[in-house]
C-alpha cells in the first residue's frame, strides 16, 4: 500500500508480510477496509504536510519499488530449498536496505467475518466437523446463549474499531513521509516495521533543533593551571582503568556543532548519510513524529500515547544494534557495551559515558554519570569512616566509662527493665554493648560528621561541573527550557480521555465555544483523596513502628519469663536483632506496596503532561519511601529512652506495655544495628534479589521448551521478536529512589554508623554493573531522550544534605553521651578526667517507692535483699527535700546539647556555603571552550555568507556576459529605453 498526496507524489509506502507460511499454514491475507483505500485529507493539526518532492532525497527512490501494489504481499521464506536458513537480514526491511527505526506491536484479533472465511475455521475444517460429530451425539443439546454471544459479538466489534483505528493512525503515519511494513504471525502477533527516510530525517531534525556535528573540527586545548595538569597526569596514570570502546581516543578534537538545516546542509558532513543520524538518533526522531500523529476515529484526538494506553497497539520501541553472545554476533555498540561495560570482570573500570548515552541518549547517560560521581566520591568517605572505625577498636581498651562498666568492682545494682517479670541486675553485664557503643560513640564520630557534612556539599559541586563537562562534550549547552517544553511535553492519553468527557457533557449544556481543561475544581475529588490516602499510609507507617515496640517489650518479658537459659542469657542482642530483621521485612514489603499506591494516586490526579505526571509520582513515592525506611530509626534517635519515665512512675501505653528504655550505654548501639540492617538488608534483598533473582526465575518460567527447540527458535527469529521479548523499559526512577534512600543512609545518621559509606561503595560497585546489565541484555532499548540535568533528584540531593546537619547535630548532641561526658570532664570531674563518670549519671532509687504490682516477683535474684537501685538518669537522690526531681545537672547538660546543636548547625552551613561559593559550577576551561565556540560559529557563518556573495556576483556576471549583444562588452552597462510622458 502506498499513499500519494495532491500531486501523485509518494510520501510513504507499506509493504505487508504475513509468517503463515513459514509453519506451513494456508496464509491469512490482510483485509482493508473500503475507507482505506479512499484518498486521505489532512487537516490542520493533525499531522505534518508531505515533503515537497524537491527536497526528497534521489538516492531513495528505490523503496517504493517493492510496493507498487496496493494488494498484501507474503512474507519471503526465509529457509532455502534445501532446508538451510537464508542470512539473517537484521533489523532491516523485507529488501535488506531500509532499517527498522522503530517498531508498534498489536495483536492480531480477527473479526467474525474473516474467522468464518478463515481455512482454519472453514465448513471442511477439523473443528467444524468435530462440533458436527458432538451436535449429532447430542441432539438433545441447549441452543447458544445468547448473552455470550452478545458478549463475542461487542468484543468482535471492540477489535474491529481497534483494527480500523490502527489502520488510520498508519495512513496518517504515511502521509507524513515515514515507510512502514506489516508482519503479522500466525501466534497472533503483529509488528508494523516503521522506516524514516533521509528527507524525513532531515525534516524532523531542522524542525526539532537537533544540534548535529559540521565538518568543521577544532582542537580543544587544555588548561594551563595547576588543577588541569594534575587532572591530566591522573588521566594518564589511570589509562588501564579506560574501557577500550575507541571513542577516547581523540579527546582533543571536537566538531563544531550546529542546529540541522536543510538549507545548510552543505555546512555538515554528509558523507556518510547512513552513519550521519544514528540508531539512537533516528528511533527520538520516529517517535516524536508518531507522537504527533493523530487518528481522529474516537471523539478526541489520539496519539501514539493514546493507542498504546487504548491497547490499541500493545507496545513501541526501538530496535537493539544486535546479539551480544554467541559467535556470529556481529560487533555492534551493544555487544561493545556489554564486553566493557556489562560485564562484572570489569567493575574496576571507568563507565564508557559516551558510549552510553549514543546508544541509550542523554537522559540514561547522565544517570549512570551521576552514580559514578557518586560512587567516587564515596571512596574517600568510606576510608575515613573506616578509619574512624578503627579508632574506636583502638581505643576501647583506654575508654574509662566503659571500663567502670566493666569492672565487677563496682557491684552496682541496676532498677528492673521491665515489671514483675524483670529483677534486679547488675551493671557489669552490660559490658559487652558498652565496648561495641564505643566503636561507633566516640570523639572522631563528630570530627566525621562535620566531615561529611562538607562531603555532601562537595559531591554536589563536583557533579555540577561534571554535568556542565558533560553538557559541553554532548552539545547540550544550548537545550533551553522552551525547547524541552515544546518538543518533550505532550499532553498524556488519561487527561485527552477526562478532557473529552467533559466535553461531552458541556455539548450537553451548548457551551462548545469555550476552551475545554481540568481546572482545580475536577481535580478537587483527586486531591482530596490524595491527601487523605497519603496520610493514612504515613499513619500506618506509624502504627507499624508502634506494633514493632510493642513487639520488643512483649518479646523481652517473655525471654525474662523464660526457664531456658539459652534465651535468658543474651536477651537485648535477641530483641535487638528480631526487631529489626522485622523492620527490614516490613519496610521491603511496604515499599512495593507504596509505590504501586503512589502510582494510582498520581494516576487518580489526572496530570497533563509526561513530566508533571513524573515529577509528581517522584514526590509522592519519596515521601511515602522515606517515611517508611526512616521512621523506625528515627525513633530509636530521638524518641526511645526519653518517653520512660522513671521507677516508681514509668509511662505505660495499651494497658501494661512499659516503654522500652534504652541501654546505659545509650540507644547509638541499637541505631546503628538498625541502620546496619535496614541498608544491608534493602541492598542485598530488595536491590541485589529482585533484580537478579525474579527476571532469572521469570526467565526460567518462560523456557518452557527443550534446550534445542528453543536455540533453533532464537536463531530463527529476528529482531524485533527477540525485543519484544525482552522486559518493557519503565524509566529512571526506580534506579534514582533507589540511590536516594541510600543517599539518606549514608549522610543522615552517618554519626551513628561510620561504615555506611563503605557498604554503600561496595553495593554501587555492584549496582553499576548490575543495572548496566540489565539495560544492555533484559530490557527493551528505550527511547532516547535529550536532559541537561537530573531534574527533581538535584533538589532531593540537595535538601537531604541540609537535613543531614540537623540531623547529625541532634543525635551527636541527644543520642551519644558525647555532651554528657564533655561536659562532667570539664566541669564536674575532681581530677579533669573521666574517672566517676559513670557513677555521675546513674540516679538512685528506694525499692521502697515501686508502685503496688510492679516490684519484682523475685528480689533476692542476686543473691542479696536490694534496697537501693540505680537507673540511667539525672534525677535527684531519695534523700533529697525533691525526691526524683530533675537535677540542676540535667538541665546543665540539656543547656548545652542546644548550644551544640546551634553552634554544630551554622558552623558546617557556613562553611558548605563557603565551599561552595569558592567552586565555581562552571569549569574554567569549559567556559573558555564555549566562548571559542561561538567565537567560531560566527567566523565560519561570516565566511559562508562571504562565499555565498561572490558566488552570486559571478553568477550574475555570467548572466550579463551569455545575455549580452555581439560586440558589446559585457562590463558594460547596456541602455535603457526612453519612455516619454505625454
Amino acid at each position: 500500500m502506498e499513499r500519494r498526496d495532491d500531486g501523485g507524489e509518494e510520501v510513504g509506502s507499506v509493504t505487508h508480510h504475513n509468517s503463515a507460511e513459514e509453519s506451513g499454514s494456508p496464509p491469512l491475507l490482510c483485509e482493508h477496509s473500503p475507507q482505506q483505500n479512499e484518498p486521505t485529507t489532512m487537516r490542520t493539526g493533525d499531522t505534518y504536510q508531505p515533503v515537497p518532492g524537491e527536497d526528497k532525497n534521489p538516492d531513495m527512490d528505490f523503496v517504493n519499488t517493492s510496493s507498487k501494489s496496493k494488494q498484501s504481499i507474503h512474507m519471503k521464506n526465509r529457509y532455502a530449498d534445501d532446508g538451510s536458513s537464508y542470512p539473517q537480514l537484521g533489523p532491516y526491511f523485507s529488501d535488506g536496505q531500509r532499517r527498522v527505526d522503530y517498531v508498534l506491536v498489536y495483536d492480531i484479533e480477527q473479526p467474525a467475518s474473516v474467522q468464518q472465511n478463515s481455512s482454519i475455521f472453514g465448513k471442511n475444517s477439523f473443528i467444524q466437523r468435530l462440533r458436527r460429530r458432538l451436535s449429532s451425539r447430542a441432539p438433545l443439546q441447549p441452543k447458544e446463549d445468547p448473552e455470550i454471544a452478545a458478549q463475542e459479538q461487542q468484543a468482535h466489534y471492540h477489535e474491529d474499531d481497534k483494527r480500523l483505528r490502527r489502520e488510520e493512525f498508519e495512513d496518517n503515519i504515511l502521509q507524513t513521509g515515514l515507510e512502514l511494513e506489516k508482519e503479522e504471525k500466525i501466534s497472533g502477533m503483529g509488528y508494523l516495521k516503521i522506516h524514516a527516510p533521509w528527507n524525513v530525517l532531515c525534516r524532523e531534525a531542522e524542525f526539532m533543533k537537533l544540534k548535529m556535528p559540521t565538518k568543521k573540527v577544532y582542537e580543544v586545548k587544555q588548561g594551563s593551571n595547576l588543577v588541569e595538569k594534575i587532572r591530566l597526569y591522573i588521566h594518564k596514570i589511570t589509562a588501564p582503568l579506560h574501557p577500550k570502546v575507541g571513542a577516547n581516543q581523540q579527546e582533543n578534537r571536537k566538531p563544531l556543532s550546529h542546529p540541522f538545516s536543510r538549507e545548510k546542509q552543505h555546512l555538515f558532513d554528509l558523507s556518510d548519510r547512513d552513519q550521519f543520524f544514528d540508531s539512537k538518533t533516528r528511533s527520538s526522531i520516529v517517535h516524536e513524529v508518531l507522537k504527533r500523529t493523530k487518528c481522529r476515529r474516537a471523539r478526541y484526538s489520539m496519539g501514539i500515547t493514546s493507542l498504546l494506553a487504548s491497547g490499541t497497539y500493545v507496545s513501541g520501541y526501538p530496535l537493539h544494534d544486535g546479539d551480544i553472545e554467541g559467535v556470529d554476533a556481529d560487533r555492534n555498540d551493544r555487544r561493545l557495551l556489554y564486553e566493557e561495560w556489562a560485564c562484572y570482570s570489569v567493575f574496576y573500570k571507568y563507565q564508557p559515558i559516551g558510549l552510553i548515552r549514543k546508544y541509550f541518549g542523554e537522559k540514561v547517560g547522565l544517570y549512570f554519570a551521576w552514580l559514578g560521581v557518586y560512587t567516587q566520591m564515596l571512596i574517600p568517605a568510606a576510608i575515613i569512616g573506616v578509619i574512624v572505625f578503627l579508632y574506636g577498636c583502638a581505643t576501647v581498651d583506654d575508654n574509662i566509662p566503659s571500663m567502670e562498666i566493666c569492672d565487677p568492682r563496682n557491684n552496682i545494682t541496676m532498677c528492673p527493665l521491665c515489671d514483675r517479670v524483670c529483677s534486679y541486675w547488675r551493671l557489669a553485664t552490660a559490658c559487652g554493648t558498652a565496648r561495641a557503643s564505643h566503636l561507633f560513640d566516640n570523639p572522631a564520630t563528630v570530627f566525621f560528621s562535620v566531615f561529611m557534612a562538607l562531603w555532601a556539599v562537595l559531591f554536589m559541586e563536583h557533579w555540577k561541573r561534571r554535568q556542565m563537562r558533560l553538557n559541553y562534550i554532548w552539545d547540550l549547552t544550548g537545550f533551553g527550557e522552551e525547547e524541552q517544553e515544546e518538543h518533550k511535553d505532550h499532553n498524556r492519553a488519561e487527561y485527552e480521555f477526562k478532557v473529552m468527557k467533559k466535553t461531552m457533557r458541556k455539548e450537553h449544556k451548548h457551551d462548545k465555544n469555550e476552551k475545554v481543561k481540568l481546572t482545580c475544581t475536577d481535580r478537587l475529588p483527586a486531591y482530596l483523596t490524595i491527601l487523605m490516602t497519603m496520610a493514612f499510609l504515613i499513619v500506618v507507617t506509624f502504627a507499624i513502628v508502634f506494633g514493632v515496640i510493642l513487639y520488643r517489650i512483649s518479646i523481652r518479658a517473655a525471654l525474662h519469663m523464660s526457664t531456658y537459659p539459652a534465651a535468658r542469657s543474651n536477651i537485648r542482642a535477641t530483641v535487638k536483632t528480631t526487631a529489626a530483621i522485622i523492620n527490614l521485612i516490613i519496610i521491603i514489603i511496604l515499599d512495593e506496596v507504596y509505590a504501586a499506591i503512589a502510582r494510582w494516586l498520581t494516576t487518580l490526579e489526572v496530570p497533563k503532561t509526561d513530566k508533571s505526571f513524573e515529577q509528581r509520582l517522584i514526590f509522592k513515592t519519596f515521601i511515602l519511601k522515606f517515611v517508611n525506611a526512616f521512621t523506625p530509626i528515627v525513633y530509636l534517635a530521638f524518641f526511645r529512652g526519653r518517653l520512660v519515665g522513671r521507677p516508681g512512675n514509668y509511662l505505660y501505653v495499651i494497658g501494661s506495655y512499659r516503654m522500652e528504655e534504652c541501654a546505659h550505654a545509650g540507644c547509638l548501639m541499637e541505631l546503628c544495628i538498625q541502620l546496619c540492617i535496614t541498608m544491608l538488608g534493602k541492598q542485598l534483598i530488595q536491590n541485589n534479589l529482585f533484580e537478579i533473582g525474579i527476571p532469572k526465575l521469570k526467565k526460567m518460567l518462560q523456557k518452557k521448551k527443550p534446550g534445542s527447540q528453543q536455540e533453533e527458535l532464537n536463531k530463527t527469529m529476528q529482531r524485533h521478536e527477540k525485543d519484544n521479548l525482552l522486559c518493557p523499559f519503565v524509566g529512571l526512577n526506580p534506579e534514582y529512589m533507589e540511590m536516594i534512600i541510600q543517599f539518606g543512609m549514608v549522610t543522615l545518621f552517618v554519626a551513628s554508623f561510620p561504615l555506611a559509606p563503605l557498604f554503600a561503595l561496595l553495593n554501587n560497585i555492584i549496582e553499576i554493573r548490575l543495572d548496566a546489565k540489565k539495560f544492555v541484555k533484559e530490557l527493551r532499548r528505550p527511547i532516547a531522550v535529550k536532559a541537561k540535568d537530573i531534574g527533581i533528584w538535584y533538589n532531593l540531593l540537595r535538601g537531604l544534605s541540609k537535613v543531614a546537619v540537623i540531623v547529625n547535630a541532634f543525635v551527636i548532641a541527644f543520642t551519644s553521651d558525647f555532651i554528657p561526658r564533655l561536659v562532667y570532664q570539664y566541669k564536674y570531674s575532681p581530677d579533669g578526667t573521666m574517672h566517676g563518670f559513670v557513677d555521675h549519671t546513674l540516679s538512685y532509687f528506694n525499692v521502697s517507692d515501686f508502685q503496688e504490682g510492679t516490684e519484682p516477683l523475685d528480689p533476692m535474684h542476686l543473691g542479696y535483699k536490694v534496697e537501693i537501685c540505680r537507673f540511667k538518669d539525672y534525677r535527684e537522690p531519695p534523700w533529697s527535700s525533691t525526691p526524683y526531681e530533675l537535677s540542676k545537672e540535667f538541665w546543665a547538660i540539656l543547656a548545652v546539647r542546644l548550644a551544640f546543636v546551634i553552634v554544630f548547625q551554622n558552623v558546617v552551613m557556613l562553611m558548605s556555603d563557603f565551599v561552595d561559593w569558592l567552586i565555581p559550577d562552571i569549569p574554567k576551561d569549559i567556559s573558555l571552550q564555549m566562548h571559542k565556540e561561538k567565537v567560531m560559529m560566527v567566523e565560519l557563518f561570516m565566511k559562508e555568507q562571504g562565499q555565498r556573495l561572490v558566488a552570486r556576483d559571478n553568477y550574475n556576471q555570467d548572466n550579463c556576459a551569455s545575455t549580452s549583444p555581439a560586440g558589446e562588452s559585457p562590463t558594460q552597462p547596456r541602455s535603457r529605453p526612453i519612455t516619454h510622458n505625454d
